[in-house]
């Protein structure tokens, strides 16, 4: 009975591992960033505002989880998710969260654009019109995260070339912006931008985790 029970306090405390490496609001930003693609340490320390030294911290509980793993190109080291099914834990873990905690809900309402933007059973329709051209999907992501992968028919146009090329787009179509996740904050600054500028614009909450996630 004894040796019963020790085995199953083993397995657990492993699958607890999995649970301890999540449970960091950090590490949680940093696997959505490897979501869209491979960064180096630089990047990722840059894009969650944390030190070089903490960023490389969070990565290495990653790698010893066995959720990131790394290449070396020149003299950097870049990180990239083990998997998809790593991609899809995030989604799973966030899309809970959303569910279930009401705090988290009224944080989401305070970054939306307006309460209709479009919610994830509206994504076989927006293919749809995507593919006929009825509707412009535009990826404000840098394009390095664009080329590694994307929305379906979506075009890209990073967020600090934007103002720039706004004489790309149709001013006779809705325009759905996207960018990391949920909890990006570029698809609302680009549809806010293209609403001051005459653009019928809207903001898909999803990101390409997300979407790959829904598809399946």
């Amino acid at each position: 009975m004894d040796d019963a029970r020790n085995i199953k306090d083993l397995l657990y405390e492993q699958v607890a591992r999995i649970g301890k490496v999540f449970s960091s609001p950090k590490r949680l930003e940093l696997v959505e960033l490897l979501c869209q693609g491979e960064k180096t340490v630089e990047i990722l320390a840059r894009e969650t505002s944390i030190s070089m030294k903490l960023a490389s911290a969070h990565l290495r509980a990653l790698r010893e989880s066995h959720l990131v793993e790394t290449t070396r190109q020149g003299k950097n080291i870049c990180y990239r998710l083990a998997d998809k099914s790593v991609a899809d834990l995030w989604v799973r873990i966030h899309t809970l969260a959303e569910d279930r905690l009401t705090e988290l809900q009224r944080e989401l309402q305070k970054i939306a654009v307006q309460p209709d933007d479009l919610v994830p059973s509206d994504r076989d329709s927006l293919l749809k019109a995507a593919r006929k051209g009825e509707v412009v999907v535009l990826d404000v992501r840098p394009t390095e995260e664009y080329l590694t992968a994307h929305i379906p028919f979506a075009r890209s146009i990073p967020l600090g070339e934007l103002r720039q090329r706004l004489d790309e787009l149709p001013r006779d179509r809705s325009i759905v912006a996207y960018c990391r996740g949920p909890y990006c904050l570029m698809a609302r600054d680009a549809v806010e931008l293209l609403r001051r500028e005459g653009y019928s614009a809207r903001q898909l909450r999803d990101g390409v985790a997300e979407w790959g996630l829904s598809r399946r």
